[in-house]
């Protein structure tokens, strides 16, 4: 049983009751950028595929004006903003943008049904969703996927996102003169990525923890091929702001101790156990998680977590590796991925290439 990541969803505003993800899109240009609007930074990579593969042809980050007390619209404001920032130093060339979302407006489940005429099955999908997804599937966008395994039944994966998170990201890349051609779910991004550059043992199961400012999303895949996602609210903006509250110091002092950027932040400073307390949480819903996953799927138990996101962040990584149930490793896939762009686009990817695999994957779906 195979899944085509590249080609399993589309969520669309305006197909939220469809479920026809195959529809053609009226195109001409085909080449896309991935663009990944998080909550702190933005991030662009752009790919072309050959016969040896991808290679980066441009690639952007841009941090995120985040002002306290902002509200909804400035934060937008602050985004859109970015999103141009980032297209300019980027020097991308197209207007078609793959995007993605996250979060507790989102949901990845995998279905099976005896096997029923087609004219039934999406409206079994349909009913499936409304009972699995944390959020109401009227107001919201819906696709599937069906594979075979052989036995007869329907199964697949079904993917939704809230209708109201969508636009949202429609419009900040309406309002950067990007057309949003595509909308997938970031978990999904990871293991889109990963299935392109790792080779994992035939059985073993994968585990991906993406660390983001808001969200951290854990992909999962195991030996039957189906994702496992989920989104943690524990996140690299939760820790900075624990340990600077805990410590007494700027959040800025704290990214500066955690990742050794050249900040204005005053002097070095040593976080102690600080670290430890912030990232408990964390650490307890992924080994939760993990725990889960392998009673409710009879998994092999996992050997190996590949960290990605905030992680790059060296203190972290030691820590997660040291009190998740499996080996952690940070995972940085353009090692591997070879960039044809100019002296930025090599300079981003290696400042940021950790915080940009979302990006990435999304820049290797197919439209």
């Amino acid at each position: 049983m195979s899944l085509d990541w590249k080609q399993l969803i589309n969520l669309s505003v305006e197909r939220a009751k469809s479920l026809d993800w195959k529809r053609l899109l009226n195109i001409e240009e085909t080449q896309t950028i991935g663009l990944d609007i998080g909550s702190s930074a933005v991030r662009i990579v752009q790919m072309r595929k050959d016969d040896a593969g991808y290679a980066v042809t441009a690639a952007g980050f841009v941090d995120i004006v985040n002002e306290k007390d902002a509200s909804r619209e400035q934060k937008d404001l602050n985004a859109a903003q970015a999103i141009n920032a980032c297209l300019q130093s980027a020097e991308v060339q197209t207007r078609l943008a793959v995007c993605g979302v996250c979060g507790p407006e989102t949901a990845v489940r995998y279905f099976r049904f005896p096997s029923l005429p087609s004219e039934e099955l999406q409206g079994a999908i349909l009913l499936e969703a409304a009972q699995v997804c944390p959020f109401n599937v009227d107001d919201s966008a819906v696709d599937y996927q069906l594979m075979s395994n052989g036995d007869g039944n329907d199964c697949g994966v079904l993917v939704a996102a809230t209708n109201k998170l969508i636009e949202r990201k429609i419009q900040l890349a309406k309002e950067a003169c990007l057309d949003c051609v595509l909308m997938d779910i970031d978990g999904l991004a990871l293991l889109n990525c990963f299935s392109e550059y790792e080779k994992v043992e035939a059985g073993r199961t994968v585990v991906i923890l993406n660390v983001g400012s808001s969200y951290t999303t854990l992909a999962i895949m195991g030996a039957n091929s189906l994702p496992f996602i989920r989104d943690i609210a524990c996140a690299g903006g939760t820790i900075v702001k624990d340990i600077a509250a805990e410590k007494g110091i700027s959040m800025e002092a704290v990214r500066k101790a955690l990742f050794g950027r050249d900040n204005p932040a005053g002097p070095e400073v040593e976080l102690g156990d600080s670290l430890e307390k912030a990232c408990q949480k964390l650490i307890v819903d992924v080994t939760e998680t993990l725990r889960y996953y392998t009673a409710q799927e009879k998994s092999d138990i996992v050997e190996k977590i590949f960290v990605c996101g905030f992680a790059a962040a060296e203190k972290l990584v030691e820590l997660l590796d040291s009190r998740l149930p499996a080996r952690t490793v940070l995972w940085n896939p353009f090692d591997k991925i070879p960039c044809d762009g100019d002296q930025n686009c090599r300079d981003v990817l290696e400042k940021h290439g950790h915080a940009m695999v979302v990006a990435a994957g999304l820049a290797m779906r197919l439209i």
